[in-house]
């Protein structure tokens, strides 16, 4: 049995007075309206995403993006030399072996990546 169905018969089914269930008014407003002022301790604990942004982001902070040398050799495919700044990458980590005598030019390279790029017989040239 539904709940409405046990209402039937009286005049305004557990509303309260008539008054009360008309229009937006009685619910304090129309879908997110108040989200920040009465309904803001809803909005936080069931709706966190719909508030946007959160955190900040460092003014400072600069976003590297790197590539590893087990991708440089596929990367590379017959050519001898890479210049990773037109590819989008900015630095160069060791995880992974080179096994072509390969000249790679970029902005950074980590310590470990310079040694077996040289120890290959490559450069490890930085821009």
């Amino acid at each position: 049995m539904k709940k409405t169905e046990k209402k039937r018969g009286t005049r305004t089914l557990g509303k309260g007075t008539m008054k009360k269930w008309r229009g937006k008014g009685h619910r304090g407003g129309k879908g997110y309206a108040g989200s920040k002022k009465h309904r803001k301790s809803w909005i936080l604990r069931y709706e966190r995403e719909h508030l946007g942004k959160r955190g900040f982001i460092s003014k400072t902070s600069k976003s590297v993006k790197a590539i590893n040398l087990r991708d440089l050799e596929t990367l590379a495919g017959d050519k001898k030399e890479i210049v990773l700044a037109g590819l989008g990458y900015d630095k160069v980590l060791g995880s992974g072996n080179v096994t072509k005598k390969l000249v790679v030019k970029a902005k950074a390279f980590s310590r470990i990546a310079k040694e077996k790029i040289e120890k290959a017989g490559g450069k490890a040239v930085s821009e």
